[in-house]
């Protein structure tokens, strides 16, 4: 006996009581044992799979429906499945799965499309690429599931079911009054000929049941193992609705084997949809892919991840300014590894790396917080041309700058770069440059303890000195050398080193206590004033507006405390 558990199905803790017969004798890759027969036409199969590899070519495929966004676990399923394919140097095919008719719409698909050409996963085969096995929209291959329908009616795997919804409502209840599965009791299974037909001249409409036997099924999922289900859970199910329209697992079945695919890769909700589809597949004769179902995505709470929990859909997140290939790196990390402590893959790598064996079947959490980090190490990875490209584009657009290159942006990026994680984060980084809230700052404790400490009236007379003497513009001029030139001569004229000569020095040229190299900061805060490159709208304050701002502060009053309103009552003027 074995035990088949799936979460959220309704074939919850059943037992399966499993035997192994060849699915097909044409097969390689499967073990030929006893066959048992069934009185319900044909005999079930239990696969079970020998070797993990294939003689044929690797033909994957990634099938969404475009009923919305692509959601982060649909990017990582079809990642999984592209990486795989060109692991194998086989082919990812991309197939729609429109056949939801009232909700697919034409914006969604194209938003998909997208969506995975941002993340540099191209197809082999599918929309706008073609190949010989399309049509790639579900929408497109009627005919086909018609043609497939109508060989299992004539086979007898299939028959016209011409039960109401009010009678099969019914069914649903009885079942659950008695505590039994709400499966179809059978009433068309069989029928005669003559009971058909006068539903046919009458023009009663009528659906495709598929016949399923008695026993067990079992298969071997790459990820998972051995999965095992009970047939006798199931009850015959539909295949083709009243209205002529194919049932999922009927159309998934079919393009899979119709595509040649050779592996099915896709997550775990999925698990239970193989049942009906392997018993498909063995009805119509075609040979059993390879499956591998790969685990959810969770939230941090271990819950689905969901709207609920921010971002989702990897549409949001290139709006929200990460870089594909930092998607693409922390997706693939989403349940899988190389085995090694590396977390740092380009594309080219993963498909140097990726093995299905090591995909994880325990749910992946998805943390925004890493994902941020990792971003920022991909930005900072870039060519030092094209980041200053990206993030000296972001700025003229954003507002900051008249400018969108130049020697003020290659400086500055270069300085602010290690605290970008996102490239909207150059938007804080750069203002935080260039602002100057000195009375804001001037009325922190820090600063106040500061105020007789380092004596900052007397430091701030010296240094209004050497700003009018020429010393300071001076030492801007000749850059970095220049700059350190002067502040160390300057800390010894007035005795002072380290952080008593430093805190002072950035306090009153910054604005603020903290903040990046502080020589490298004064010197853009110079060359940007001189440049005339920040948009007037943003109220840049120039060091000569600065130093004259430092002329009206009543250091007095601000030592006893006073109001800074009554101390520097127009260092905003």
């Amino acid at each position: 006996m074995r035990m088949a558990i799936f979460g959220g199905s309704p074939w919850i803790k059943m037992r399966a009581f499993s035997f192994e017969v060849s699915p097909s004798t044409s097969n390689p890759f499967y073990r030929r044992t006893k066959v048992i027969q069934f009185q319900r036409s044909f005999s079930v199969s239990a696969f079970s799979v020998l070797e993990q590899k294939t003689q044929g070519p690797v033909r994957v495929r990634f099938a969404p429906s475009p009923t919305g966004n692509l959601h982060v676990g649909g990017a990582r399923t079809a990642l999984f499945n592209y990486l795989f394919a060109r692991s194998k140097g086989g082919k990812f095919v991309l197939r729609i799965e429109d056949t939801d008719l009232e909700r697919s719409t034409k914006e969604s698909e194209e938003a998909v499309l997208r969506d995975l050409s941002w993340l540099g996963i191209g197809w082999d085969e599918g929309p706008g690429v073609g190949g010989e096995y399309g049509p790639y929209r579900q929408s497109e291959r009627n005919s086909l599931y018609k043609d497939y329908a109508d060989k299992l009616l004539q086979s007898g795997h299939v028959y016209r079911c011409f039960c109401s919804n009010e009678e099969l409502e019914k069914m649903k209840e009885i079942a659950k009054l008695q505590q039994l599965p709400p499966v179809y009791t059978g009433k068309w299974a069989n029928a005669s000929d003559e009971e058909v037909q006068e539903e046919l001249e009458k023009g009663t409409p009528y659906t495709h049941r598929f016949r399923v036997p008695k026993g067990s099924l079992k298969i071997n999922d790459i990820i998972r193992g051995e999965v095992s289900w009970n047939l006798d859970t199931l009850g015959d199910f539909v295949i083709m609705r009243s209205n002529g329209q194919p049932v999922y697992n009927f159309c998934v079945t079919v393009d899979d084997a119709t595509m040649a695919i050779s592996h099915v890769i896709r997550a775990e909700e999925h698990l239970p949809n193989t049942l009906r589809q392997a018993l498909i597949y063995k009805a119509l004769g075609f040979d059993m892919p390879y499956f591998a179902h790969v685990s959810l995505i969770l939230a941090p709470d271990r819950s689905k991840l969901s709207k609920r929990h921010g971002a989702t859909s990897v549409g949001q997140f290139r709006e929200m300014g990460y870089l594909p290939e930092a998607m693409v790196n922390y997706l693939a990390l989403l349940g899988w590894g190389d085995g090694t402590e590396e977390e740092f893959f380009t594309m080219e790598k993963l498909v140097e790396k990726f093995t299905i064996e090591r995909v994880n079947k325990s749910g992946a959490i998805f943390d925004s917080t890493k994902l941020r980090w990792m971003n920022g190490q991909h930005l900072r990875a870039l060519p030092s041309k094209e980041l200053t490209n990206l993030i000296g584009e972001r700025w003229k657009t954003s507002g900051i700058l008249t400018v969108s290159d130049g020697p003020f942006i290659d400086e500055a990026v270069q300085l602010l770069k290690d605290g970008i994680d996102l490239i909207v984060d150059a938007d804080e980084a750069l203002n935080n440059l260039l602002s100057y809230p000195l009375q804001s700052t001037l009325q922190s404790d820090e600063v106040k303890s500061m105020l007789e400490e380092d004596k900052l009236s007397e430091f701030s007379a010296s240094l209004l000195a050497a700003y009018d003497s020429g010393e300071i513009t001076a030492a801007l001029e000749e850059g970095p050398a220049g700059w350190q030139k002067w502040v160390k001569g300057f800390g010894k004229s007035l005795k002072r080193k380290g952080k008593s000569l430093f805190m002072p020095l950035r306090l009153l040229l910054t604005g603020k206590l903290h903040g990046p190299d502080m020589g490298a900061t004064i010197i853009l805060l110079h060359k940007v004033g001189l440049a005339g490159i920040v948009d007037p709208k943003l109220g840049f304050v120039t060091l000569d507006e600065r130093f004259k701002m430092l002329r009206q502060i009543n250091w007095e009053a601000l030592s006893k405390d006073q109001p800074l309103k009554e101390t520097t009552a127009s260092i905003s003027n």
